[in-house]
């Protein structure tokens, strides 16, 4: 099958009223739906939306500034939301388009003041007791990994600091899963 100048035209028109491949195909004639699609790959025309998808970037409306002072909430986040340019696969093309989307920036974690960390032992695997912190230091395949090794209480294998870090009370645990709930 040859592509005419005729035809050609023809299949950016039909593909620019949104016509499938195969409507296109069929009102070509002597044409398969692969051929067209093929066409429209080399001619680069561009993607279409599927039927029921989201409008395509021209008529999206432009990213708010939602930076101005809120009123306090309790998770206490700084919310704006940015566009982004996104390609996606729609059928056998890419298409780019513009997204929206919130950032959120999670306030700046402050240790409490009271709490005393313990002088690391450093000891190796080897070394661990029943009564020494078991806390991993470090990452495991480097050389300098250790264990805390401070001592550890009787009912558990973290020192007093590290058992805080380690165990939370449920409400804490709650809390902290309802914020990352939130973002999610």
């Amino acid at each position: 099958m040859n592509w005419t100048d005729e035809r050609v035209e023809k299949l950016k028109r039909l593909w620019a009223e949104g016509l499938s491949a195969s409507q296109i195909a069929a009102q070509l004639g002597g044409v398969s739906r692969n051929a067209v699609i093929g066409k429209v790959h080399r001619l680069n025309l561009p993607g279409r939306a599927k039927a029921g998808g989201t409008p395509q970037a021209a008529s999206r409306p432009q990213a708010r500034n939602t930076s101005a002072p809120r009123a306090p909430n309790f998770a206490a986040r700084a919310t704006n939301t940015t566009t982004r340019t996104v390609a996606r696969p729609v059928g056998a093309t890419v298409v780019k388009e513009e997204i929206e989307i919130e950032v959120t920036q999670q306030p700046a974690y402050e240790a409490p003041v009271n709490v005393v960390v313990p002088m690391s032992r450093r000891l190796a695997l080897t070394d661990l007791t029943e009564r020494t912190c078991k806390w991993p230091m470090g990452d495991p395949l480097k050389d300098d990994f250790h264990f805390c090794g401070a001592e550890s209480g009787e009912s558990s294998p973290y020192c007093k600091y590290h058992a805080r870090l380690a165990y939370q009370p449920v409400n804490e645990r709650r809390k902290a899963a309802n914020v990352a709930g939130a973002r999610g």
